[in-house]
């Protein structure tokens, strides 16, 4: 069968899927259909904002999809309707079976980790937390178990020891975008082999796994080693972003976000936490070494490096971060 003759379903929702549907578009594949999230009221006017790939598909004049429930009938006759070879997933909802198990060539999920490790919605995150300095993409085919199927194919990314969580899934965005469609092309040439994802295991190995990650994740851990506040940081930036609370000795508290630091390998006698200002400079004490903060953001106002931040701010009290 040649590309034009077969039929391709997308679903996914934020600008990290928009990539892909882009490649499969612009690569001359016959998508007949774009599924993506209903319709919500967002920020303070609580205005009706389209998704990223809302907006790529009516540009594109594709047509569109935004079931509420997925085991809706009226949804899955339009969805039969469609007559989709192939289904494909990037950053999208759980699906059901009688979803997924409809094309006669299955649906495959594209996913952001070297599969089996980091099962899970934040793989991005987690593998920088965790220091890793490699990471990848995974092609496989949706089965029952969350991101458990059979791997169709993978590629292998470096971490880049000051790289932040939103500066890989850039990159991961565009490499997504190419492993998807060199996933697609062999399926399409039947030569979509896939392998269980045990083969990938090696003897002893532990697999990682990729939960969400909710707000009361990201309170920094200053009794940490250095390095792993470091990584948790960075792999909390720029969202969720990772936070802490300053608390001065007369109890004013100054709550910020912090995007980016620095390790300052240096013997001290400071208790951990205490906050260290210097030449422009706040250093947070721990117990093998100085966090410097570089870029922070603090409740309610805009995100700024730390010069402009101690430009604007009294901090005449002793500060403990907490």
């Amino acid at each position: 069968m040649n590309k034009e003759d077969f039929r391709i379903v997308f679903m996914g929702t934020p600008e990290f899927a928009v990539a892909s549907l882009r490649a499969l578009v612009e690569g001359g594949f016959n998508v007949v259909g774009v599924i993506t999230a209903a319709d919500k009221a967002a920020g303070r006017g609580k205005k009706i904002r389209y998704s990223a790939i809302k907006e790529y598909a009516i540009a594109n004049n594709l047509k569109l999809l935004q079931p509420e429930k997925f085991k809706n009938e009226t949804f899955l006759s339009e969805l039969r309707s469609l007559k989709a070879d192939l289904q494909i997933v990037v950053a999208f909802r759980m699906l059901p079976d009688l979803v997924w198990d409809m094309p006669p060539k299955g649906t495959f999920n594209l996913h952001a980790s070297l599969l089996p490790q980091y099962r899970g919605a934040a793989p991005i995150n987690h593998a920088i937390i965790n220091g890793e300095t490699k990471t990848g993409l995974t092609t496989f085919f949706l089965d029952k178990e969350i991101d458990t199927g059979r791997i169709i194919k993978q590629v292998e990314l470096n971490i880049a020891d000051n790289e932040n969580a939103g500066q890989l899934h850039d990159r991961m965005m565009l490499a997504g975008a190419d492993l998807v469609l060199e996933t697609v092309k062999l399926i399409v040439e039947d030569k979509g082999i896939s392998k269980d994802q045990s083969v990938f295991i090696k003897k002893g190995e532990l697999l990682k796994p990729a939960p969400k990650i909710f707000k009361e994740d990201c309170a920094i851990n200053w009794k940490k080693p250095a390095e792993e506040i470091y990584n948790f940081i960075r792999g909390l930036s720029p969202f969720p972003g990772a936070f802490t609370t300053l608390i001065s000795t007369d109890s004013k508290r100054i709550y910020i976000k912090v995007y980016s630091s620095s390790i300052e390998k240096a013997k001290h006698n400071h208790k951990t936490g205490v906050v260290i200002l210097e030449k422009g400079q706040m250093k947070i004490a721990v117990n093998d070494a100085f966090i410097q903060l570089l870029d922070i953001q603090q409740s309610g106002k805009r995100r700024m490096h730390i010069t402009d931040f101690l430009r604007g701010v009294s901090m005449k009290s002793d500060y403990l971060a907490e």
